[in-house]
This record gives C-alpha cells, sequence and structure tokens, in this order.
C-alpha cells in the first residue's frame, strides 16, 4: 500500500484543525454551537476557525447534505476540490475521487454525526478526533485447555517461501520516465514520459519509483527455484495489483490476479489470501450486511478459482462464499487458515456504517470455529492474513477482538504470517499487552517484506520450519540489491540476513540451535537487545527497511517502533493521529515516527480531503459554487442536525 485514498486526502485537506479533543467531551458543547447556524454558508464561516474533533463532525454535515443530493455532485465537488487546490494530477483527481468517492457518500448519508462512526470517519480520513475507548466484545469460544506450546521434535527441518507484495505492473515500460509526478511512474502517462524522450529511463527490472515489472517477478521465481529447490511450499500474503489506483478497474484487477498466479503456479504449492489492492476500487470490500448494489464478489470468485488447484474444490467453494477467507489442510499435515483482514481494516469504508458493526461478515465467529475445531482435531495451524492487525491500519476493536482469539488458541497456532507494510517486521502477542515482557509473550506475527521496489530492495524470506510442530526454527531473507552496477542486467539474489545469525548469536546466552524454536519469548529477548544495543537497532531498521535506505532512528522513533514489535493490538502501537496527513510517495528517505501506516494502504482519496492547509474552507466553498451554484450555500439545515437519528432528506 502506498498512496492512500485521495479522496479522503481531498476531505482531510479541507480547513486546518487541531486534533485533541475527543467527540465525548465536545458532543454536548462545542457541536451544538455550531446548531446555531442554519445554512451551510453559515456552518462553513462557522468553521473556518474553529479547531477540535468537532469542527470535523461540523464539517460533515455540510458533506452529508452534498451526499444526499446524489454521487455525481459529491464527485464533481471534491474532484474540483483536488485539481483546483492542485493537490494531486487531474487524471489522478478525476479517476480516484470517481472510484471511492461514491462510497464515501454512501457513508455519510447513512452516518449519524456526533457518534462513534462520525468520530473514527474524522480519525481515519481528516486526521482529526482521537481513537475512542473500545467498545466491550468477547468472542464467542469454548473455555480454553490447560495446554502448551509444543517442544520441538528436533527432526530434519522443511523450507518455506514467503513472498508479499508483489504489485505487478503489466503497464511497465523499460525506458518510460522513473521520474513523474504520480505515486509510481515507469508508465508513458505523458508525451515527455515516453521512451527515448526522458531523461530519466527505466530500467529493465524495476526503479524505486515504480512497481514490479514483469520481468523482476519472473527473476524472483527463478531465485527461490534455484536458492531453495526443496521448497515443500509458498505462502504468498496478498496485493497482486499495482498502484496506480485512480485507473483501476474490474476488468483490469481479473487479468491482473488471472495473470499472476498462472505465473506462480509455476513454484508449486502455494497459498494465498486476499490483499487490499486485490479489488476494485482499492480496498473497497463490502460486509455482507451492507445496503448496496456494489460489490467483491467478482474478486473472490477470481481468486478462488485461481486457488483452487493448490486448496482443492471444496476450500475453494469456502473462499467463494466466505469472503475469500478458507481453511485447508496441507500434506505435511499442517492447518493452514487465510483470513480477510479488510473486515478490519480502517480505510475499507463499507465499514463506517451508521452502527459498526463488531464482526463484519462474521469473519472473527468463523476463525474461532475453525481453530476450535483444529484444536479439537490436534492439528497445528498457520494464520495468514494481509494486514496485521497490531498496525495503525487496524481498528482498535477488531483488533482487540482478533488477540482474543490468539489468546484463546495460542498452543493451537503456530505463527501469524501477514504482508501489507512492504517492510521486514515482526509482532509480539502478549498475555499482559499492557505490560509485555518475555514471560507473557504467547504469538508471533511475521510481517514479510514486499518485491515491489517502492520501498526498497525486492526481498523474500524462507523459513525453516519445524516438520512435525510446524513451529518457525529460523528465517533467512534474501534480496536484490538495486544500488548494483549490473542489476539492470539482471538481478542477483543474495542473503542479506538469518535471524540467529544476526541477533540470536548476540543474546546472552546465545540462541543458536538450529533446532529450537523462534519461541515469543526469544522475540522479546531480540527487542530488549534492540533496546540496549542502538549499533543493533540500527542494522535492524536498515533491515526493516530492505537494506536500502541509510536513514537512522532515534529518541522518539525508536522508542516507537520498539512499542510497534511488541504491540499485536493496534491500540498499544504508540501511533500517533495528527491532521492533514497526506500519503503521497516521499522521497526523502528521512526516518520519520509519522511514517508508521503502511506503505500499502493504497487508497487516493484520503490525501486529497487531507491535504488542505490554509484554504480548506474556501476551496469547499468555491467548489460547491462551480458545481451547484452559489444559492445552494444557502440550503437549510435543520437546527437539530446532530441529533442522534437525524438524516438530510433530498430534495
Amino acid at each position: 500500500m502506498r498512496f492512500s485514498s485521495i479522496v479522503g486526502g481531498v476531505l482531510a485537506a479541507l480547513p486546518v484543525f487541531t486534533a485533541g479533543l475527543t467527540l465525548s467531551e465536545t458532543t454536548g458543547q462545542a457541536l451544538s454551537a455550531f446548531g446555531k447556524r442554519s445554512t451551510v454558508s453559515d456552518i462553513l464561516t462557522d468553521i473556518e476557525d474553529a479547531a477540535s474533533c468537532v469542527a470535523c463532525n461540523a464539517l460533515l454535515v455540510v458533506l452529508k447534505v452534498l451526499a444526499h443530493t446524489g454521487n455525481d455532485n459529491f464527485v464533481a465537488v471534491i474532484t474540483e476540490i483536488c485539481i483546483l487546490a492542485g493537490i494531486d494530477d487531474a487524471d489522478v483527481c478525476t479517476g480516484a475521487i470517481g472510484l471511492e468517492g461514491p462510497i464515501l457518500a454512501h457513508d455519510l448519508r447513512v452516518m449519524t454525526i456526533g457518534t462513534r462512526t462520525s468520530q473514527l470517519f474524522c480519525l481515519t480520513v481528516f486526521g482529526l478526533c482521537q481513537w475512542p475507548d473500545i467498545e466491550a466484545y468477547t468472542v464467542s469460544m469454548s473455555a480454553k485447555p490447560d495446554t502448551t506450546r509444543p517442544a520441538p521434535s528436533g527432526e530434519s527441518p522443511i523450507q518455506v517461501v514467503h513472498i508479499s507484495d508483489i504489485h505487478v505492473d503489466l503497464s511497465y515500460e523499460t525506458g518510460a520516465s522513473y521520474n513523474c509526478t504520480k505515486n509510481i511512474c515507469c508508465r508513458p502517462y505523458t508525451a515527455a514520459d515516453e521512451p527515448g524522450t526522458t531523461d530519466y529511463p527505466a530500467g529493465a527490472y524495476g526503479e524505486h519509483t515504480c512497481d514490479s515489472p514483469l520481468t523482476l517477478e519472473e527473476s524472483l521465481y527463478s531465485a527461490i527455484k534455484t536458492l531453495v529447490p526443496d521448497n515443500a511450499f509458498t505462502i504468498f500474503t496478498g496485493d497482486v495489483v499495482e498502484g496506480a489506483v485512480w485507473l483501476v478497474t474490474d476488468t483490469e484487477v481479473t487479468n491482473d490476479l488471472n495473470d499472476a498466479y498462472t505465473r506462480m503456479k509455476g513454484l508449486g504449492q502455494a497459498y494465498a489470501v486476499v490483499g487490499n489492492h486485490d479489488s476494485s476500487p482499492v480496498n473497497s470490500f463490502p460486509p455482507g450486511a451492507v445496503d448496496t448494489t456494489i460489490t467483491t464478489q467478482w474478486a473472490y470468485d477470481v481468486m478462488s478459482s485461481d486457488w483452487s488447484s493448490w486448496i482443492g474444490a471444496t476450500a475453494a467453494a469456502e473462499a467463494d462464499s466466505n469472503y475469500g477467507s478458507y481453511s485447508v489442510l496441507t500434506s505435511q499435515g499442517l492447518r493452514i487458515i487465510s483470513v480477510n483482514t479488510n473486515f478490519w481494516y480502517k480505510q475499507n469504508f463499507w465499514l463506517y456504517e451508521d452502527t459498526m458493526e463488531r464482526d463484519p461478515s462474521g469473519q472473527l465467529a468463523w476463525l474461532a470455529s475453525e481453530l476450535e475445531a483444529a484444536e479439537t482435531a490436534g492439528e497445528r495451524v498457520w494464520l495468514m492474513g494481509h494486514m496485521p492487525l497490531g498496525k495503525t491500519d487496524a481498528f482498535h476493536d477488531q483488533s482487540q477482538y482478533f488477540d482474543q482469539i490468539i489468546q484463546r488458541f495460542d498452543a493451537t497456532i503456530a505463527a501469524v504470517f501477514y504482508g501489507h507494510t512492504h517492510q521486514d517486521e515482526f509482532e509480539i502477542a502478549y498475555s499482559t499487552p499492557a505490560a509485555p515482557t518475555a514471560e507473557t509473550a504467547v504469538m508471533v506475527s511475521y510481517i514479510a517484506p514486499a518485491l515491489t521496489p517502492t520501498s526498497g530492495n525486492p526481498t523474500f524470506r524462507v523459513y525453516s520450519v519445524d516438520p512435525v510442530t510446524f513451529a518457525i526454527l529460523d528465517y533467512t531473507v534474501y534480496y536484490a540489491n538495486m544500488s548494483s552496477p549490473t542489476y539492470q542486467s539482471g538481478p542477483v539474489w543474495e542473503k542479506l540476513y538469518s535471524v540467529k545469525e544476526a541477533y540470536g548469536s548476540l543474546l546472552t546466552p546465545p540462541y543458536t540451535d538450529a533446532a529450537a524454536e523462534l519461541t515469543p519469548a526469544f522475540w522479546h529477548d531480540v527487542t530488549v537487545l534492540f533496546e540496549n544495543d542502538d549499533d543493533v537497532f540500527q542494522a535492524w531498521y536498515a533491515r526493516r527497511g530492505r537494506d536500502y535506505s541509510y536513514a537512522t532512528c532515534t529518541g522518539t522513533c525508536k522508542t516507537t517502533y520498539l512499542c510497534e514489535l511488541r504491540a499485536s493490538q493496534s491500540q498499544y502501537n504508540c501511533g500517533t493521529v495528527s491532521p492533514g496527513i497526506n500519503f503521497k510517495r516521499d522521497t526523502s528517505n528521512s526516518s520519520s515516527v509519522e511514517s508508521t501506516h503502511s506503505d500499502c494502504e493504497g487508497s487516493a482519496i484520503i490525501p486529497i480531503l487531507g491535504a488542505f492547509t490554509a484554504d480548506g474552507v474556501t476551496g469547499l466553498a468555491n467548489a460547491i459554487v462551480q458545481q451547484m451554484g452559489n444559492a445552494w450555500l444557502d440550503t437549510a439545515v435543520p437546527a437539530n442536525y446532530t441529533a442522534v437519528g437525524w438524516n438530510v432528506t433530498s430534495s
């Protein structure tokens, strides 16, 4: 994920407010103060100099009135804002808002302003409002038996490959400009970008400003066959489709998925998950209970068909009918459970219903049921998803509910696997998440680095796996160094590091036994090593970025990343919310605490809505006048617009 929602970006760019007040502190006070105004123009005047989460909610009233005039008007106004303010290229504004705008308009029409839903909407889209407290909810599960993680078997390990976020761009052109104004380049967007005319010709195997060319994907598969000839199977944690999210269509995504999975079959047995880019529009995964004619079923149809030769007809049928999630037993006796994490992703704007579901599409209940069946059968489980549940991308509530399941089945689940961030990372779950220790560490999530070069060197992992317990004994990361002068003649894939060699050897006592599991306690001890030895931490930080950037991470940056590593619940990851978040490509290579969002967010509308600074209200008013006419600013808004259940009715 790299280019966050454009519509969100435009909306977030509207007026500048300062975050800080929670909705509960102000709903009965400041928000009601805006209620004295009776027209759209009055509200815009009031919020121009306001500074709070409440002002954001007042702005939502205007956007809600606009949304009730229809999707076309809503899209046209936000597009006009984007273009007039120069937030992005006109074609990006038009395409991205045209795709994502109707979803946000739907949200606004069903939303009651001044509620938990509008608070979360303001948090995600505008970087305003803070996280509300988690709503209490208990996932239904049987009592936890008195069991522990099994000891390693000591038998010869098997090898398993982990790839993620390949983001293959079938429109990549060698020789096209790699220096463009879009979030991904190496396409001839303009005549000046054409091969033979640009001063920045893209190489045959990719550039850091572009998604993966087909040649790089083929090089990856060739390297896996050469370096891991005994690969038992491959896991792929999602995101096939490239990042030109303003151009994607159902047809293109279908072609990209079919094309990539056909080539991936050359690796032999594999298991895959649904990525947030693997739909159109990006991040669009409506839960079953949402009343809309827009559907993602076509994407589930495509992926389940593509996966059927790997997982069999029964599991493929389950994936097709269960929103891309499935459970299957491997030939080695390992249970693979692949879950669609997009139902817990804050940029899936279909989730912002008036009353938000605690368990959209019943995915938590399904997961608990599958794990209970595996526990009863004495099976060990690998749990796979795309988005790590400890990251800032995950709703706090669903992250905590998911962790209930992890805690309950920590003796059955051998490990959890994710992608999405594009970085080489891990997360630790604790039975005491607010006070993490080695003694209370219960689970490890392995977050794989990406193939796409947009945020580092192309990379993949190889796990050494106990063939009986399916515990992770070690892993090695391989990469292709794009800085090599011979890279564009053909990538050379080589070892970057292995865990026990890089970190286990530095622990006291050393942890290097090839047969020993990389336990949750081991990984906690590694974070303590990072804490106490800054040289080791900086080496990890470079590896996290796929050995691409020479930036260092000190002070708050370091403490925040340590906090992230020790958080499988997103409420504990030390992430902060700030106004005007813009997710466009950052070419500075500088470290930043605020860059803790995933590189795979995809949504282009958020930076549009969030990028306005000084003239946000003026820009909105001008765009409204251009599309709706000056008289529309005098549209009357009922005095009780903050009341629960109030909805603007279209005229």
